[in-house]
């Protein structure tokens, strides 16, 4: 099993050039590619030679012997109050979100993740924003097939702003999220996995892995939470049984990445120890997969 990470917290520390290359050092396997910056107006994947920017990336990640295996699009994939979302940002974000695709095929990767929809209260739009998001996965496979690229939707949480909690939102539920992509019937899009994402909701991860199986689970979300917060931090620094979820992926034969989406707590450090902190993430790392592997030999 591949050890993967985001470049998102390493390429803002020390620039997109050079995170390929620390985190090639700090000995990973492969990179996910965070194209976060992409709602902003400045970002390597908006200047004018930007798929020659992707060409340099994946020379460099080839001679440093790492792989660029997975990629995350910008977000969020709508924004607004009314049934019909913000409309000038949603034209906006769907440009971006075929500029990641487009730069993440150049890369290399064939699995990106792409948010749902999901600007409307869950509780009262669960059929307006399945059908919401029918349309919008559907709309991006013509480009899947173009580029040759994988769309991952994920499991996604919101915000009760009134009671200061974290409710259901789009594809929350296991049953949902498999029933979304049998729906679909595509092998371009599939799912990834957010471990952090389903225990906010009051789903136990290993149970969420065992319910969907390795036929619909393709990528994963490797972080950890104390069920209140979206941390996205290191395992073990929180509450998430990583025993229980190393075994789930290992007997039920998940054939991914073992990806992380882990780096906040790198931000906390300074720039000085932050590579320290991204060869001790690697290692843990390590742990983990040797944790899943165990359960993988044992069949």
């Amino acid at each position: 099993m591949k050890l993967v990470t985001q470049t998102d917290c390493t390429a803002k520390t020390f620039g997109p050039y050079e995170a390929v290359d620390i985190l090639s050092r700090a000995g990973y396997d492969g990179i996910d590619w965070s194209f976060f910056e992409l709602t902003g107006s400045d970002s390597i994947w908006l200047e004018n030679d930007w798929r020659g920017n992707a060409q340099k990336i994946r020379r460099q990640a080839d001679d440093a012997g790492v792989q660029i295996i997975q990629a995350h699009a910008p977000f969020p994939s709508s924004k607004g109050e009314s049934s019909r979302g913000d409309e000038g940002y949603e034209s906006f974000i769907f440009k971006r979100i075929l500029r990641s695709m487009e730069a993440a095929s150049i890369l290399g990767v064939k699995y990106i993740v792409v948010h749902p929809k999901h600007h409307l209260v869950y509780r009262n739009n669960r059929k307006a924003t399945w059908d919401m998001n029918i349309d919008f996965y559907r709309s991006l496979i013509p480009y899947c097939e173009k580029w040759n690229i994988h769309v991952c939707a994920e499991n996604m949480w919101q915000y009760n702003k009134q009671g200061g909690f974290i409710v259901d939102s789009f594809l929350s539920e296991p049953e949902e999220f498999c029933d979304f992509l049998d729906a679909l019937d595509s092998p371009w899009i599939v799912g990834c996995l957010d471990l952090g994402h389903s225990a906010l909701v009051g789903v136990e991860p290993q149970d969420f892995i065992r319910a969907m199986g390795p036929d619909r689970i393709k990528a994963l979300h490797v972080h950890d939470v104390d069920y209140h917060a979206d941390c996205h931090t290191l395992p073990y620094m929180e509450s998430l049984n990583w025993a229980e979820i190393t075994r789930a992926l290992g007997e039920t034969g998940y054939s991914g990445t073992f990806t992380f989406e882990a780096d906040n707590f790198l931000n906390k450090l300074p720039k000085e120890l932050r590579k320290d902190g991204i060869e001790f993430m690697c290692k843990t790392g390590r742990y983990l997969v040797r944790q899943v592997e165990k359960w993988q030999q044992k069949d």
